[in-house]
């Protein structure tokens, strides 16, 4: 009885940043034993889908919930250093600053390029009745009121040549090497699922989760999921459950209080090699009737002059590549799974404009992506991701980490192990992110 009662049949729903990263860790942690345990992750499209392989990857050490960031952020730095994180999945310390500037007017192209494609673009949205609603422009929320507060005034660092000195632009450092690196994020969770099959754990694309079945007890017995490819519903014996499925855990288990919050990006890669910056940029564009104007050249526009204010993000990557986002909306439910997601090409359109305002290494680069995913956002209690116990005996939750999954990944799927195989988080203090607090 002793030994089946160590026996353990651990299934994880969802395949992006947390859910392989828990794979991950799993696999790692001093309790585990092939012989005695299985480890399954069920995703439904493909891993890193969602927004675990579209967000920007940015690594900080003033990033929030404070109960796991210093942690997650050490485990980052060692992975990179056990497993060739630099070469394989991009990993490496940066700058981090936020800059004010103004955008100078240019001619729209009327093509844009996309994968060596040319495309047709106009960058005009309609105003709909959600976006007078304010339903079109939601704040991704990375820039919180504490890490404003960490703003040391400085000047334009000289190695940040690509942010055109025309705009006049103001800098503030946000963080250095010390606190702030990055990581690819679609490397970097492809990675983490390879390194946990390595280990034993079974990862299984296209199974669509339909149910987490329980015994008369109340406690998990299973899950039922579809194969895609034969359309078959298969059923896993399951003594743990790990709810990680980001915007989609709701639809798993529905009390769960996670919103979704669509978001866009583009890759670009530059006319030549940037440094690496990661920049949190305030641009004043043009007003709007500047278009008419057909200026030549840049041209200055001030506030006073009715112009509207734009936050693109913009991270410089390895290998000539920029990553740039802009706000989050809400004007498209969330679909059903990850493929399913509609892109708003106007609103790429839109990034690719702004970033090109002040940078004319972006704006005669090439164009390599134009993506959009679903970010998780809990609506209840502190807002802060859930992590732990459910209050379902053998259910345990992993979702809501908003734009800071790629951060918290591994601090996440380190407590997660612990919780699993121990009972209990040890390497963090976690009792604010506890799922019953809201659930």
């Amino acid at each position: 009885m002793a030994a089946d009662a160590e026996k353990k049949n651990i299934v994880i729903i969802g395949g992006g940043i947390i859910g392989c990263t828990s794979a991950y860790f799993l696999t790692r942690h001093p309790s585990y034993d092939p012989s005695k345990h299985t480890i399954t992750l069920l995703e439904a499209t493909k891993i890193a889908g969602g927004a675990s392989g579209k967000a920007g990857g940015l690594l900080a050490l003033w990033a929030y919930p404070s109960s796991i960031v210093p942690l997650s952020y050490r485990l980052h730095e060692q992975l990179a250093k056990e497993h060739g994180g630099a070469d394989r999945w991009g990993y490496r310390k940066l700058h981090v600053g936020q800059v004010d500037c103004r955008g100078r007017a240019f001619e729209k192209p009327s093509k844009s390029t996309v994968n060596g494609k040319d495309a047709e673009m106009d960058g005009e949205a309609g105003d709909t009745k959600a976006e007078r609603n304010g339903e079109a422009h939601v704040s991704l929320q990375k820039r919180s009121k504490e890490a404003m507060a960490k703003l040391q005034a400085a000047g334009m660092p000289k190695e940040l040549d690509w942010v055109s000195p025309d705009c006049d632009p103001v800098y503030d450092e946000m963080g250095d090497p010390s606190t702030t690196a990055q990581v690819h994020p679609y490397q970097f969770t492809t990675a983490m699922a390879d390194l946990a099959a390595e280990k034993g754990a079974d990862i299984r694309t296209g199974a669509s989760v339909t149910g987490i079945n329980y015994s008369a007890s109340g406690a998990v017995e299973s899950v039922t999921y579809t194969d895609k490819s034969s359309n078959e519903p298969t059923t896993l014996p399951a003594t743990d459950v790990i709810l990680s499925a980001g915007p989609w855990t709701q639809s798993v288990y529905p009390p769960t209080p996670i919103a979704a919050l669509r978001a866009h990006s583009v890759t670009i890669r530059p006319s030549r090699p940037v440094s690496a910056f990661a920049l949190f940029t305030h641009i004043a564009l043009p007003p709007k009737d500047a278009k008419k104007k057909k200026p030549t050249g840049s041209k200055w526009f001030s506030s006073s002059q009715g112009s509207e204010t734009v936050t693109p993000e913009i991270y410089a990557r390895p290998h000539n590549e920029v990553y740039a986002c802009g706000e989050g909306d809400r004007l498209v439910p969330l679909p059903a799974s990850t493929d399913l997601v509609e892109c708003d090409e106007a609103r790429c359109q839109d990034i690719v404009d702004h970033v090109s305002s002040i940078s004319d290494e972006l704006r005669d680069g090439e164009v390599t992506a134009r993506q959009a995913c679903y970010l998780p956002n809990v609506n209840a209690g502190s807002g802060g991701p859930l992590v732990g116990r459910t209050g379902v005996e053998g259910l345990w939750m992993a979702a809501g980490h908003t734009c800071w999954g790629i951060q918290n990944g591994p601090g996440t799927g380190k407590l997660v192990s612990e919780f699993v195989f121990e009972g209990e988080a040890k390497s963090a203090k976690v009792k604010g992110l506890d799922p019953r607090n809201v659930l």
